[in-house]
């Protein structure tokens, strides 16, 4: 591929240094698994601080409106699909693009609407049936070609877990600047040559970047590292503001900012909110069938209330008891951990799994439940697979939500509902009566109980846990 060096003058955005770039990431169609990628790179992005982003999952129709665009400074494309949009969406998207609002396409954007001209020229290097290709999923080095371009400067070369794309084509001979590359070997099925990884594009007075990196497979556990690696979120969020301002103010590695954890907005609060963990205290929880909180294995952390095993420590539950309510919280486990949020459990047994569902914590790639359709992340355990697979590798925050209301149970992950179970229907009945919950005649059969966080043995972090009871 012949690398073309623009010479077209930089035009830069009205965004001003620490006004926030107004993003709309474009999802909803992909051959790979979008609603965990969009959602995850909402959140690198905004984790910045320099980004505001909304997300459309309906493009096909949200663009079509004559001010979709509107006051937008840089589009993020996570989308594949190869049917045209309306008309009128596409001349609102590509306009907008000749008009200067900056462009970022990740991973399968490149593969998408063949034969739409001004896309392929937007985008440069395209995925095209027939002539492009992919070895197998492995670690690679990525290497700067150009270290003084804006988005590079600074940075290092580095690794990550991906698919490599080689054999991209340029069907409209569009003019890009390269930005890194990365061998494609032959014992990882590729082609022996070093293909483009990071490139850009002017559009009229647009600016692209565009990388083929960021595969996330439906399925697979091991690729959603991909777009978590820190060398590809530092490159991410650089080439988004980039494409948006024309400058890099950001940081040479990915930073997001610190926010305030633990606490609740005044909308919450006007929405009958309450917290459940003030992020210093242990206040309102004590141990399973005990007086008093554990001295041992669950503590107070960095604004976490985490487990750390080898010390004992057992479940811990709230002082309080809930019936119809909606509970938040955030969670993470360490490589191979599992826990548990278990709700509606009632001490008059010996755990609280014997009369409470459970809310499952997972490393769902390195634990052996991963593997189990009724036992993955964010499942009711044992009993109710999910709709969607859509949490995050061990060591990320992933944000978990409970609502319970008579006898409808929902479990939403990450923005998603994953599980929608109404515990009067047979399917339930016949779920629970093929599960290890059989012989446990009390379970799931309380309509109030304590909110439990269960002892595997394994490091877990909480944090934002809250709740609101449902009237």
């Amino acid at each position: 591929m012949k690398q073309v060096v623009l010479m077209s003058a930089m035009v830069l955005s009205n965004v001003a240094a620490g006004q926030s770039v107004r993003t709309l990431l474009v999802t909803g169609q992909n051959n790979h698994n979008w609603r965990y990628t969009s959602r995850v790179h909402a959140e690198t992005l905004e984790a910045t601080g320099r980004f505001a982003v909304t997300i459309t999952d309906s493009p096909e129709t949200d663009l079509a409106r004559p001010d979709a665009l509107k006051g937008i400074d840089l589009v993020v494309l996570d989308y594949n699909a190869e049917p045209r949009w309306p008309a009128a969406a596409e001349a609102n998207f590509a306009n907008a693009v000749r008009a200067g609002t900056g462009v970022v396409a990740i991973h399968a954007a490149n593969n998408a609407f063949p034969g739409w001209n001004d896309y392929e020229a937007m985008l440069g290097l395209l995925w095209r049936k027939g002539e492009t290709g992919h070895g197998k999923f492995h670690t690679f080095a990525v290497e700067l070609v150009d270290a003084e371009h804006p988005i590079t400067k600074g940075l290092s070369g580095f690794e990550t877990p991906d698919e490599l794309y080689h054999k991209m084509v340029n069907p409209q001979k569009a003019p890009y600047h390269l930005l890194a590359r990365a061998m494609s070997s032959t014992e990882s099925g590729g082609t022996g040559k070093y293909e483009p990884m990071a490139l850009t594009v002017q559009f009229g007075k647009g600016r692209v970047f565009a990388t083929p990196l960021g595969h996330v497979w439906v399925g697979s556990d091991e690729s959603k590292s991909s777009i978590v690696s820190p060398g590809f979120r530092a490159l991410l969020v650089r080439g988004a503001e980039w494409a948006a301002t024309g400058a890099v103010t950001l940081p040479t590695a990915w930073t997001p900012r610190a926010v305030d954890q633990n606490m609740l907005t005044p909308e919450e609060e006007q929405h009958g909110w309450r917290l459940l963990f003030d992020g210093s205290t242990t206040t309102g929880w004590h141990g399973w069938k005990q007086p008093k909180f554990p001295d041992k294995g669950w503590s107070v952390q960095g604004g976490t209330l985490c487990f750390t095993p080898g010390q004992g420590g057992g479940d811990i539950a709230t002082d309080g008891e809930f019936a119809d309510f909606e509970l938040s919280f955030d969670w993470k486990v360490a490589e191979g951990g599992n826990s548990g949020v278990m709700y509606r459990c009632t001490e008059d047994k010996t755990y609280p799994w014997e009369t409470g569902r459970e809310y499952q914590i997972l490393d769902d790639r390195r634990h052996n439940d991963g593997k189990g359709k009724l036992t993955r992340a964010a499942c009711v355990y044992a009993v109710a697979p999910l709709a969607f697979d859509v949490a995050r590798p061990a060591g990320e925050w992933n944000h978990g939500r409970i609502v319970c209301r008579g006898s409808r149970i929902e479990h939403h992950l990450n923005g998603f509902k994953v599980v929608d179970l109404d515990t009067t229907s047979p399917e339930y009945a016949a779920a629970v009566e093929a599960s290890k919950f059989k012989s446990m005649p009390d379970y799931g059969k309380r309509d109030k109980g304590r909110i439990a966080l269960q002892d595997h043995g394994d490091p877990v972090w909480y944090r934002n846990i809250k709740i609101r009871e449902l009237k």
